[in-house]
């Protein structure tokens, strides 16, 4: 497989998890992919499945709210030098907890995850893609990055957070030829994350109910793969059957 660049995808867990989905369909389309999460035994684990489909992966654990680690990831990164053509911020922590049950460490802990371990991983990022004057980048919201509803407050402050940087990036860098998007995620996926935490959910949804892992895919890429000359920032993406 001819080898275009890299890609960075950061918020890797479980093998059917949406961080794990982007990084296997953008290792389908012959880029090299930085893998980055928490768990070394996940991301052996996707790196293993990419490696035996014919891509090529980097696994880096990687906790984003630490600035050493996000700066250890970009130096392997770095080392490669590749040009980075895409990079997803895929980090969705999430703790429901009515107002006055939500703790300090509930909330900060919610942000740190969702809205400054994106900071951190876009002051290194942007200084790449403006050196190379090209490059995509999308932060994955949800759907409280609109608007806030119990017991998701603090969650949803921590994604308007989110969504705000991304607007920002967007605006300074746009310029510079990066495409900055954001996305709402606005209803279930159907991993391992709903199929476990709250199965009988998932069950009463049915498969047409969730969104489809490979099919979020497929829009990122058909996103990174736009005409600068009619770009798109946001998008929100839901089953044809949520209400909203």
């Amino acid at each position: 497989m001819r080898r275009t660049g890299s890609a960075i995808v950061v918020g890797v867990g479980p093998e059917r998890g949406l961080g794990a989905a982007l990084a296997m369909c953008f290792a389908e389309k012959g880029l090299h992919v930085f893998i980055a999460g928490r768990s070394d035994e996940r991301l052996q684990n996707i790196a293993k499945l990419i490696q035996k489909a014919g891509g090529s992966a980097t696994p880096v654990v990687t906790d984003v709210t630490v600035e050493q680690d996000v700066t250890h990831l970009f130096d392997q990164v770095r080392k490669r030098n590749d040009v980075i053509q895409l990079a997803a911020y895929n980090v969705d922590s999430n703790i429901p907890a009515p107002f006055l049950q939500t703790e300090v460490t509930t909330f900060t802990t919610l942000w740190q995850q969702n809205c400054f371990g994106a900071f951190l991983f876009a002051r290194k990022l942007m200084a790449i893609m403006q050196t190379q004057q090209q490059g995509t980048v999308f932060f994955t919201g949800a759907t409280g990055s609109l608007r806030a509803k119990p017991p998701f407050t603090a969650f949803a402050s921590a994604k308007a957070g989110l969504r705000a940087l991304a607007q920002g990036l967007a605006r300074e860098f746009s310029p510079h030829g990066i495409h900055v998007v954001h996305t709402v995620i606005d209803g279930v996926i159907d991993g391992d994350r709903a199929r476990n935490q709250f199965p009988e959910y998932v069950q009463a949804k049915g498969s047409d109910g969730l969104l489809q892992l490979e099919a979020i895919a497929q829009t990122y890429w058909a996103i990174h793969q736009q005409p600068r000359s009619a770009w798109t920032h946001e998008l929100d993406l839901r089953p044809y059957k949520e209400p909203f």
